[in-house]
C-alpha cells in the first residue's frame, strides 16, 4: 500500500528534479508533430496539383519543391529524437521509462526513413503523374518506415499510459490507451479513405505532443 502511494511522488519529484534539464529536449518533442502538420499543410494548399482528398502528404516531397517536404521530414525526425531523449531523462526509475522514449525514438528514425525513401507519384501528382500508383522499390520502403513508425508510436502511447497514471492524470492514461485504436482506424481505412488515413496519422502526432507536454509537467499530487 506504501508503495502505491508513493509512486505519484516519486514520478513527480523524478520529473521536478530533471524538468530545467530536459526542457528544452521536450519542447523538440512537443513542438515536432505541429510542425510537421503546419509545414505540410501549407504546402498541400500551395502546391498545383495536390488534392487532400487523393494525396497523402507525403507525397509532397516529390516535384521540384519537394525538397521542403524532405528538410520537413528530416526536423521532424530529429525534434523527436532529442524529445526522446528528454522524455527518458524524464521518465529515468519510472514504469515506462525505458520502452516509452525508446519506441519515440523509433518513431522519428521513421521519419529519416520516410525522407530517404520518398512515397511514389500517383494521383494525379506531382502534375502529370497518373491517376493510378505503381509501387516501386522507395515506395515500398516508404510505406514500411510508416508502418513501423506508427505501431512503435501506437505502443508508445499504451507504455505510456502507466507514468500518466502514476503521477495521477487517471484520465489522460485512459485516452493514451483509447487513441491508438483511431490512429489504427485511419491506417486500415487508407486503402478507401486518403483523409482517413491523415486523421489517424496527424492524430498519432498531437496526441504524442499533447502527452509530452503533460508529462513534463510534475504532478503536486
Amino acid at each position: 500500500m506504501t508503495h502505491t502511494l508513493d509512486a505519484p511522488q516519486r514520478t513527480a519529484s523524478v520529473a521536478s528534479a530533471v524538468r530545467p534539464v530536459v526542457r528544452p529536449a521536450l519542447a523538440g518533442g512537443v513542438l515536432a508533430g505541429p510542425t510537421f502538420l503546419v509545414f505540410g499543410v501549407a504546402q498541400g494548399l500551395s502546391r498545383d496539383g495536390f488534392d487532400f482528398t487523393r494525396n497523402a502528404i507525403s507525397q509532397l516531397a516529390l516535384g521540384e519543391e519537394g525538397w521542403i517536404q524532405t528538410v520537413n521530414f528530416l526536423l521532424t525526425g530529429a525534434l523527436l529524437i532529442v524529445g526522446a531523449t528528454g522524455l527518458r531523462r524524464v521518465l529515468r526509475g519510472v514504469a515506462g521509462g525505458t520502452w516509452g522514449p525508446l519506441l519515440v525514438g523509433v518513431f522519428g528514425a521513421s521519419f529519416w526513413a520516410a525522407a530517404i525513401f520518398p512515397a511514389d507519384a500517383g494521383a494525379g501528382f506531382p502534375s502529370g503523374a497518373p491517376s493510378t500508383t505503381t509501387l516501386s522499390g522507395h515506395g515500398a520502403a516508404h510505406m514500411l518506415a510508416g508502418m513501423v513508425g506508427y505501431l512503435a508510436l501506437c505502443a508508445a502511447f499504451v507504455v505510456l499510459a502507466r507514468p500518466l497514471a502514476a503521477s495521477g492524470h487517471p484520465g489522460w492514461s485512459v485516452a493514451s490507451r483509447l487513441v491508438p485504436v483511431a490512429v489504427l482506424a485511419g491506417f486500415m481505412a487508407s486503402a478507401v479513405s486518403v483523409p482517413a488515413f491523415t486523421a489517424g496519422a496527424g492524430l498519432g502526432l498531437l496526441w504524442l505532443s499533447v502527452v509530452m507536454a503533460r508529462l513534463a509537467v510534475p504532478s503536486h499530487r
